[in-house]
Order: structure tokens, then C-alpha cells, then sequence
């Protein structure tokens, strides 16, 4: 289907800490890749590099055959076409579901009114929440939140979605329906770069799984082969340590 995403030697340091320490990956168009580590390995500040959220020190990101860290790139434009969904859902509190989704779309789409309100509410009937276009933050969920987030990501025909361990701030019965969302959309054929401890769905949706650890890369490959039999010690380790702490068969 052709390469959407190039990431090509990526460094980042904090003073002395290297976080990143030469990360480099592609994805393919239509293909969910799922990164998965120890926390402080760097997974977030991955995603945060590749639409400039956060300025890499080295490497290079392209999306599309377009270099995002081109210097004179057009930063707006590129992150227009890069959905990103937050662990702490980032929505506007005084503004509605409605509002929230269809913001982008009046502001950096520039589309009239009446057709931002009717994509803005189609994307929410999407993710299940038809019903709640003039609820608040406030009164919804977590899940809930997180859906409209996904919602707003979505309206922006975005060509990758990066999702930041999207159910980490979940309870425990909301978890599932936020992944039933993400897994319809790999079903539909989205792009996804998806960072989560969530190894069902990793396993289950996943076209190819990522282990990072101390800002590297230590081993990738299809799930059958990194859930059965790894070819690292530590890719080993972590799933089996992950598999006590959340009872998920690794």
C-alpha cells in the first residue's frame, strides 16, 4: 500500500538523559502499529517528535514523502493531517462536544457552519455518541472524553492518528470502550501509531508490535511472534512482567 510514515534516526536528549537514541521505523497506509515498553523508555516522546510537538535533536520524519522536520516545514498544515489522541483527552472544559470536535474544522478547515456541525456530528455518532453532541466535559466520562477526542481527530481527515496511551486514565470498566472505537477504525483501514500497555488489544488488532526500552528499539515484529516467541531476553521479561501486573495472557 506504500510507506505513510518514515521515521528515520530520531534523537532526543533532556540535559543528560538521551531519550531517544536513534529511533527509526516506517508505517505502512491502513497498518496499526502498536509501541509498547516500560514507562520513561521514551514511547511518548516518540510520538510527540514526529508532529513537532516536540523539536527532535536529530532525525529526520517524513509523512507522506513530505519532510515534517524540514526546517521551513508547514508545521500547521502537517499537523492538520496527524491526528493525535492524548492520555489526558485535552478537551476544551467550556466548551460542548460538539464544539469541541467542530472547532478544528471552522478554524483550520475553514468550513462554513452548517457543514462543520454535520461532520462534527457524524464523527460523534461514530465513536457512539450521538447523543451527547450538547453535553460538557464535566458531565461525561472518561470514556466518554476520550471518544470525543477521537471524535475531533477524526474530523480532520487526518492521514495517522498517534494515540498516547488513550485508556491510561481510565477506569477499568471504561477501558473497553475506547478500544472497541480504536479497533473499528483499524478495521476501517485507519493508520495508527498507537502507544499502550494494553496487550489484548495489542495482540488482537496490532499488524506489527514495537518494544522499546531506554530510547531504542529492541525488537519489532507481527504479534504472533513477539507474544509466543521473542527473540530478546528483555521483550521476554517485560511481557511476562506485564502479563502478572494486568492478568493479560502474553
Amino acid at each position: 500500500m506504500g510507506q505513510l510514515l518514515v521515521v528515520e534516526g530520531v534523537c532526543k536528549r533532556y540535559g543528560a538523559e538521551e531519550v531517544l537514541c536513534g529511533v527509526s521505523f516506517s508505517l505502512e497506509k491502513g497498518e496499526t502499529k502498536v509501541i509498547i515498553g516500560p514507562s520513561g523508555t521514551g514511547k511518548s516522546t516518540l510520538l510527540r517528535c514526529i508532529n513537532r510537538l516536540t523539536e527532535p535533536d536529530r532525525g529526520r520524519v517524513w509523512l507522506e514523502g513530505m519532510e515534517v522536520t524540514a526546517p521551513h516545514a508547514n508545521i500547521n498544515k502537517i499537523r492538520s493531517q496527524i491526528g493525535f489522541v492524548f492520555q489526558d483527552f485535552n478537551l476544551f472544559t467550556h466548551l460542548t462536544a460538539l464544539d469541541n470536535v467542530r472547532l478544528g474544522l471552522l478554524k483550520v478547515k475553514k468550513m462554513g457552519r452548517k457543514e462543520a456541525t454535520e461532520r462534527a456530528q457524524a464523527e460523534l455518532a461514530r465513536v457512539g455518541l450521538a447523543g451527547k453532541a450538547d453535553a460538557y466535559p464535566a458531565q461525561l466520562s472518561g470514556g466518554q472524553q476520550q471518544r470525543v477526542s477521537i471524535a475531533r481527530a477524526l474530523a480532520m481527515d487526518p492521514k495517522l492518528i498517534l494515540f498516547d496511551e488513550p485508556t491510561s486514565a481510565l477506569d477499568p470498566e471504561l477501558i473497553g470502550e475506547v478500544l472497541g472505537v480504536m479497533v473499528k477504525l483499524a478495521h476501517e483501514g485507519m493508520t495508527m501509531l498507537v502507544v499502550t500497555h494494553e496487550m489484548g488489544f495489542a495482540r488482537s488488532v496490532a499488524d506489527e508490535i514495537v518494544f522499546m526500552e531506554r530510547g531504542v528499539i529492541v525488537e519489532q515484529g507481527p504479534p504472533e511472534k513477539l507474544f509466543r516467541a521473542p527473540a530478546h531476553p528483555r521483550t521476554a521479561e517485560f511481557l511476562r512482567k506485564i502479563s502478572e501486573l494486568y492478568g493479560e495472557a502474553a
